[in-house]
């Protein structure tokens, strides 16, 4: 299936985003700028100018140019508020559109122009103006992905954000189309609709997936349930058909592997509810068992070894205490609370404008709100603090979000890190003291064996479990090595394996230059110090000056 056509997208022409005409600081004193008229000192900012040609040249300003454009139009584009208000007191008309049947408040959108858009509505604009395609002005806003300026719309002035076109596409179909995940997220969290399908039968899911954009395709799939991956267009194509048709292998694999998940003959059954939530955890609980038994009763008390020393037999039943310890840390660190974000009462939909989080929440001072647009969460509708993330598998938000972790069946955060950690150390200690114990209780053994082979066949046939444990227990001292390392080496940069993992996908991690600085590294002392201590970092003490705030973006 085609995209839509280009013109369909680009609904501003050439000339508006000429940066020779209306460049982005509006410096109207630059000495190559000529500006001869009311559109061209709008479009520039000159209010100096403009009231010459007005007050004192006698130009109308409710008159278009050669091409049909309005001078309120120009000065919506390039946001400037004042030139606005003063063309619409001295005769502009807030609602003139021009050929394609656009009005000034289409053009602001263009830009997220914000405060022209107060001034627009303020004074008589209609918010759900169309143009000959249908496009309000929430249809541009998220075809140009300006999120603040839809978002400021639908909270100050009621704009419908789920709104068709001529052609039956919401905000959300463009957003999902032009692979702005910021845009998508605002929508969901205010309850856009996801399942919307357009005049040719395609979702928001739909062209996310025709264009190959991941993250919008993963934003709205852990946003959704199993009906959007399974949605037919009218020529009988899946998402995750049209995604492989068009070559994008990566979103085809994730939506395929998606859709096998949701598509689980006990999805919708008790078994999701208690057994899809176990995960590996009893399997890690029995390996954990059954290297404790082996050891007890195939190294320490076995009747074919020699007798044990005082030695190895005060090492051996410490490295039992080790496992006794590391099954209670294994207990607390599943069954404990990892930092679970409460979820809003209700959708957006049952909230009065007083109760709007993204209303009332102090924008530009907050501990919360650092105007990134991934902190809203579609699913739990709330703002979550800049490292949370929202866990599939858990179906909530997790304060200081690290992975979620399959052989403990729970997500590691805030709340349960430090038992975390806790729990590879001793667990890592374990084995590696079993380890010792084993290979030294195996090694004086029978020492008349003449060679290495013969001693191993001897091992092999004279002492399984001793092999057996020891085979399970190198396993698990290697995985053990590995992760605690990788923990200790994070926990000493103050840096999670979300992060770690998808430092490229947030701007809090990296500085005024681009590269990679994560602002809340204090050094290794204090990082470790304060985790040791307190159990977590503090999130409100930053290391370089303040997360640089993204509210227009």
């Amino acid at each position: 299936m085609p995209p839509p056509a280009e013109s369909e997208i680009e609904i501003v022409s050439d000339s508006k985003t000429d940066e020779n005409l209306a460049p982005p600081n509006g410096n109207a004193s630059d000495a190559a700028v000529v500006i001869a008229d009311v559109f061209s000192a709008s479009a520039y900012g000159n209010f100096q100018k403009l009231r010459k040609f007005v007050e004192e040249d006698g130009f109308p300003l409710s008159k278009p140019d050669g091409n049909g454009y309005y001078a309120l139009q120009w000065a919506s584009l390039n946001n400037y508020p004042d030139i606005a208000q003063y063309i619409i007191e001295h005769g502009g008309d807030v609602n003139a559109a021009d050929n394609t049947r656009q009005m000034a408040l289409h053009w602001a959108a263009v830009r997220g122009s914000a405060a022209v858009a107060d001034v627009l509505l303020q004074n008589g604009a209609r918010v759900e103006a169309a143009d000959v395609n249908g496009y309000r002005a929430v249809h541009v806003a998220a075809q140009y992905g300006q999120t603040a300026f839809l978002n400021h719309i639908i909270i100050r002035h009621g704009a419908d954000f789920d709104a068709p076109d001529n052609d039956g596409r919401s905000p959300l179909h463009w957003a999902a189309y032009k692979g702005f995940a910021d845009t998508i997220r605002l929508l969901l969290f205010r309850d856009a609709c996801q399942g919307r399908q357009d005049k040719e039968g395609c979702t928001p899911l739909h062209w996310a997936a025709i264009r190959g954009n991941v993250e919008a395709c993963t934003v709205l799939v852990h946003a959704g349930t199993k009906k959007e991956l399974l949605v037919k267009d009218k020529a009988g194509f899946t998402p995750g058909q049209l995604a492989s048709d068009k070559g994008h292998r990566h979103v085809a694999f994730f939506l395929s592997n998606s859709q096998r998940i949701h598509g689980s003959p006990c999805e919708d059954k008790v078994c999701i509810g208690r057994l899809g939530k176990i995960g590996y955890a009893p399997i890690l609980l029995v390996v954990i068992i059954i290297l404790l038994v082996l050891f007890i009763n195939s190294i320490i008390i076995a009747p074919n070894f020699t007798k044990v020393t005082a030695v190895v037999g005060l090492w051996g039943w410490t490295a039992v205490s080790l496992a006794i310890g590391t099954l209670l840390m294994f207990h607390r660190c599943s069954s404990k609370d990892p930092g679970f974000i409460k979820k809003s009462s209700g959708g957006s939909e049952n909230h009065s404008d007083a109760d709007d989080p993204l209303l009332n929440i102090d924008l530009n001072n907050s501990s919360i709100w650092t105007g990134n647009w991934s902190q809203l969460c579609p699913t739990c509708k709330i703002i979550r603090p800049v490292r949370s993330k929202h866990c599939p598998s858990c179906k909530h938000c997790v304060e200081q979000f690290d992975h979620h972790c399959p052989w403990i069946s729970n997500c590691v955060g805030k709340r349960n890190k430090w038992d975390f950690f806790v729990f590879l150390c001793m667990a890592t200690l374990t084995s590696f003291i079993a380890a010792v114990v084993a290979v030294q209780r195996m090694w004086t053994e029978s020492p008349t064996v003449p060679s290495a082979g013969s001693w191993a066949h001897y091992m092999v046939v004279h002492h399984p479990g001793a092999i057996v444990f020891l085979a399970m227990d190198a396993i698990c001292l290697l995985a053990g090595t590995a992760l605690t390392i990788a923990q200790a080496s994070q926990i000493a940069r103050n840096i999670t394996t979300n992060e770690v993992a998808n430092a490229a996908r947030y701007n809090y991690l990296r500085g005024p230059e681009g590269r990679f600085r994560n602002p809340y590294n204090h050094g290794c002392r204090k990082n470790c110090t304060d985790f040791l201590i307190h159990g977590y970092n503090n999130d409100d003490e930053i290391a370089w000056p303040s997360l640089q705030r993204v509210t227009n973006k």
